[in-house]
């Protein structure tokens, strides 16, 4: 499986100390390299900033000729890259948390997921404590609905019991 990842999603991970989901769930997981770059930033969480200067083998890092693309120059440079090198690469699944990227890439036919669609995943495959994984998460700065989380505990806890 070819799987691009965006930032967000790795941060998070990072901070939740849930990062090797990816490799456990992917493979290898491709990042084009303006997404190394913001991983490394001077603004980044210490943990990620340490992390990104020691890439895991499993961590493929990409440059990505872009092509000016109307739609994809409203996002920023890791979602549009991102998105072009799952373009170029014909990938099977690109990683993206941010609503705007995520509704470009659908309309590009690539398979989208984000960070709790990963998470999700990992609890269906008993990767994870989906549970405790997501209150951790919700320790962090990454938002999303509170209705979204509960209807995912809630299937979460439901197909558990099968």
């Amino acid at each position: 499986m070819i799987v691009v990842c965006d930032t967000s999603p790795i941060c998070y991970l990072l901070l939740i100390g849930e990062i090797q989901l990816l490799p456990q769930l992917y493979g290898k997981v491709l990042i084009p390299q303006v997404i190394q770059n913001e991983l490394a930033d001077e603004r980044s969480p210490s943990v990620v900033k340490a992390w990104i200067s020691q890439p895991p083998e499993w961590l493929v890092i990409q440059t990505v000729d872009v092509v000016s693309d109307g739609d994809l120059d409203n996002l920023d440079s890791g979602e549009r890259d991102a998105i072009m090198l799952a373009l170029v690469i014909e990938a099977d699944l690109i990683i993206v948390d941010d609503l705007l990227a995520r509704q470009m890439a659908s309309s590009l036919h690539l398979r989208v997921t984000g960070l709790l669609g990963v998470l999700n995943e990992a609890g269906r495959q008993k990767l994870v404590d989906f549970p405790k994984a997501i209150a951790r998460l919700q320790q962090t700065t990454f938002r999303a609905s509170s209705k979204l989380i509960q209807s995912l505990l809630q299937q979460r806890q439901a197909e558990d019991k099968l």
